[in-house]
Formats: C-alpha cells, structure tokens, sequence
C-alpha cells in the first residue's frame, strides 16, 4: 500500500507537468509562426506571445503543491498508508487531469490568441489575457479542492 501512495505521488505531478510541456508546445509554435510572420513583414516581433507561452508553466507548479502535501502526508503516516491508498490514487489522479488539461488546452487558448494578436495587429490583449486568466482558474480549483482532500495526519 505504501507503494501505491508514493506511485500516486508522482503520477500527479508527472501529468501536470506533462500538460504544461504540451501547452507550452502548443503556444510556442503558434508565436514561432507569428514572429516568423511579423519579422518577413519587417514589423518589430511583439513580447506579449511570451505570456501566452509560459502561462502553461503554473500548472506544473499546482500539481508540485499538492504532491509535496501528499509527500508530506506520507511522511508523517504512521504504521504506512492503509486505506487512504486509494484516496491518495484518486487524489493524483484529478489533480494530474485537471492540472494537464487546464494547462494543455490554454495552450491551445494561447495559440488562438498569438494567432488572433497576429491578424488583428495586436489588438485585444486585455479580452485574450481574460480567457486564459479564466482557464487557470480550473487549475488553481483543482489544486485546493486536491489540497482539501489530502487526509491530514
């Protein structure tokens, strides 16, 4: 059992971050594009592509929080994990889902909107700020309704 709520560990973290990495991805070929674009038009290249690129990065974070709870938790466990296993298990796994997709599909938002900025002139940066402000939110839910579930010791 103890096994299975150190596996749960870092099969959360792993996942968050791995959604991160694909959102990070998504992102920054759009803005490849987009400065390769603006500098072929002789236009100077725009910053604000770096935010939609690393914004993915917070939900690597987000899963780190919650899995140093659980590490915590298993620290501090007496007489090992015994039937909080499966809770630790499920625990890892919303918080690796919903911290992957969250940060996948702003990538995915921020491609959008490097592609949006590119075509409008680098119009509408407050509204694009505001879409990917409102999918972080599913990641920072997903980390204190996790955080709420790790069993306290």
């Amino acid at each position: 059992m103890e096994f299975i709520g150190q596996l749960a560990v870092i099969l959360g973290f792993a996942a968050g971050a791995s959604g991160s990495a694909l959102g990070i991805w998504t992102a920054g070929c759009a803005a490849a594009g987009a400065w390769a674009r603006d500098a072929k038009a002789g236009k100077r290249l725009r910053f604000p592509y770096i935010v939609f690129i690393g914004a993915p990065l917070s939900q690597t974070f987000y899963s780190m929080i919650v899995m140093n709870q659980m590490g915590d938790y298993l620290a501090k466990a007496s007489g090992g994990v015994g039937g909080n296993a499966g809770l630790l298990m499920g625990i890892a796994l919303a918080t690796g889902l919903g911290e992957m997709l969250s940060a996948w599909f702003q990538g995915v938002i921020g491609a959008a909107a490097i592609r949006s900025m590119s075509e409008s002139d680098g119009k509408g940066l407050a509204f694009l700020l505001i879409a990917i402000g409102i999918i972080e939110t599913v990641g920072i839910f997903t980390m204190v309704f996790m955080l709420g579930m790790v069993p306290s010791a």
